[in-house]
């Protein structure tokens, strides 16, 4: 079994930071890409940024040069460092691994989703 828990959502005024993370912990045998994603109310589901396991990354137009994505390989853990959040920056962010299990299953595993609230 795999888990994704996410932590550090919550609610905050327009320009302030947040930072969120994301702990993978089961029967990981090697994580490849992860990344985070949102969903608006009444939107579909977006990206909103990935890295590679080398640590390559991509951002969503939207968030570049606000949002850093980073990851701790050692702890299976992958965060998110939101800045001068906007008040369309609120969703439910949630947290995606790529992640190849002891017994060579590979599939695509997501956390239960942590809200961000930024008010103007």
């Amino acid at each position: 079994q795999v888990q994704l828990v996410e932590s550090g959502g919550g609610l905050v005024q327009a320009e302030g930071s947040l930072r969120l993370s994301c702990a993978a912990s089961g029967s990981i045998f090697s994580i490849y890409g992860m990344g985070w994603y949102r969903q608006a109310p009444g939107k579909q589901r977006e990206l909103v940024a990935t890295i590679a396991r080398g640590g390559s990354t991509n951002y969503a137009a939207s968030v570049k040069g606000r949002f850093t994505i980073s990851r701790d390989n050692a702890k299976n853990t992958v965060y998110l460092q939101m800045n001068s959040l906007k008040p369309e920056d609120t969703a439910v962010y949630y947290c995606n691994a790529y992640i190849r299990a002891y017994d060579s299953s590979l599939d695509d595993y997501w956390g239960q989703g942590t809200q961000v609230t930024v008010s103007s």
